[in-house]
C-alpha cells in the first residue's frame, strides 16, 4: 500500500500543506461480504489460534498506511468489535451445514455456489478466489472441493472466531485523533480515507483524491490512474509493481532509501494492532509502545487476554 500512485498522491497533498495541520483522520476498510466469507469465515484466517486476530491478518496494512501518509505515530488506542453475524445463532431457519445441499442456498448472499461456481458457469475462468479451493482446474474439481472441503461449509456453521467488524479510535502522539473501521458487511471495494485539516480536507477512495481548500473554495479532483484493481488479483492498484521496482532500484543503486518500510515500520503496525486487540478484549484504552523501547509485557498481556476470552 505504501507503493501505489494513490498513496503518493495522498502523501503529496498532506506534505504540501494545502489542508493545513491534520486534526482528524477517518479510514475505512470495506472487506466485502464475499471476501470476508472466503478468507475470514471459511478460509485460512478464520481462527485466531490458527492464524491471528483479524486486524493483524487484514488491517495491519491500513494502520501502517495511516501513519505513513500522515507522518504521525499512534500513541494509544481504544477498540470495539466482535463476531456479530457469522455464528450459529444467526443462521436462517432450515440452513444446512453445506451450501450445495442447502435448501435456502439460492437466497443466501454468502452461498459458496455463488462465490465459486457461478462465475465459472457464466463463462469465467478458474481464478481467485475459486482457485484457492482446489488444486484442480475444472468445474468438477471445484464441486468436489465444495462438497468435502472447508470452502463449501455454511458460514453460520464454521469454526471461525475472528471478528467481522471492528472500530479503532486512534490517538496520535501530536494530539491528532482518528478512527479506523474494518467491516465485512460492505461491497468489496477500495479503502476510503478522509483527512480533516485546519485549512482544508481530503477525501480518497483508493483511486481518486479530492481536495477542498477552505480559504479559496477550490475543489480539485486528482485521478491517480492506478493500474489494476485494489486487491491481490489486480496487483493492489500498482502497489505490487511499485514495491518490486523500488527493491530492484535500491539494489541496483545501492540506495536503501528507496525502500519505504522495514523492520521498525512493521513492528510499529504490529504493536498498534496488538494494542487494538487488547483494548477490544479488555474494554480499556491501551498505550502503543514505541518501537525504540517496546514494552515486552504488552505482548504477554495480549496473549493472556486472548486465552481468557477463549
Amino acid at each position: 500500500m505504501r507503493y501505489t500512485p494513490y498513496t503518493d498522491a495522498v502523501r503529496d497533498v498532506v506534505r504540501s500543506g494545502r489542508i493545513g495541520r491534520i486534526i482528524t483522520v477517518h479510514h475505512l476498510e470495506p472487506v466485502g461480504w464475499w471476501h470476508a466469507a472466503h478468507s475470514y469465515v471459511r478460509g485460512n484466517w478464520r481462527n485466531t489460534a490458527e492464524s491471528s486476530p483479524m486486524l493483524l491478518a487484514k488491517s495491519s496494512h491500513d494502520i501502517d498506511w495511516i501513519t505513513y501518509v500522515t507522518g504521525k505515530r499512534i500513541a494509544s488506542v481504544a477498540s470495539f468489535g466482535g463476531r456479530a453475524h457469522f455464528r450459529s445463532d444467526q443462521a436462517p431457519a432450515k440452513a444446512g451445514p453445506r451450501c450445495l445441499s442447502c435448501v435456502i442456498e439460492p437466497d443466501c448472499p454468502y452461498s459458496a455456489k455463488k462465490i465459486y461456481l457461478d462465475p465459472l458457469d457464466n463463462g469465467g475462468v478458474l481464478s481467485w478466489p475459486a482457485s484457492v479451493v482446489t488444486e484442480g482446474g475444472s468445474r468438477a474439481d471445484v464441486i468436489e472441493a465444495l462438497v468435502n472441503g472447508p470452502y463449501g461449509r455454511c458460514v453460520y456453521h464454521c469454526d471461525n472466531d475472528v471478528v467481522d467488524h471492528q472500530v479503532v479510535s486512534l490517538q496520535f502522539d501530536d494530539g491528532t485523533a482518528g478512527s479506523f473501521t474494518m467491516t465485512a458487511f460492505s461491497e468489496h471495494a477500495g479503502r476510503r480515507t478522509q483527512l480533516f485539516g485546519t485549512h482544508g480536507s481530503l477525501d480518497g477512495d483508493g483511486r481518486t483524491v479530492e481536495v477542498y481548500e477552505f480559504a479559496t473554495g477550490l475543489r480539485e479532483r486528482i485521478d491517480t490512474a492506478a493500474a489494476g484493481a485494489h486487491d491481490a488479483g489486480g496487483g493492489h492498484g500498482g502497489g505490487d509493481a511499485g514495491l518490486i521496482a523500488a527493491f530492484v532500484g535500491a539494489v541496483a543503486a545501492g540506495d536503501p532509501s528507496l525502500i519505504r518500510s522495514g523492520a521498525d515500520e512493521t513492528l510499529a503496525s504490529h504493536l498498534s494492532v496488538f494494542a487494538a486487540e487488547e483494548s477490544r478484549l479488555s474494554a480499556t484504552v491501551v498505550d502503543v509502545p514505541s518501537t525504540s523501547d517496546p514494552d515486552q509485557s504488552h505482548a504477554v498481556r495480549f496473549d493472556n487476554q486472548r486465552r481468557e476470552s477463549a
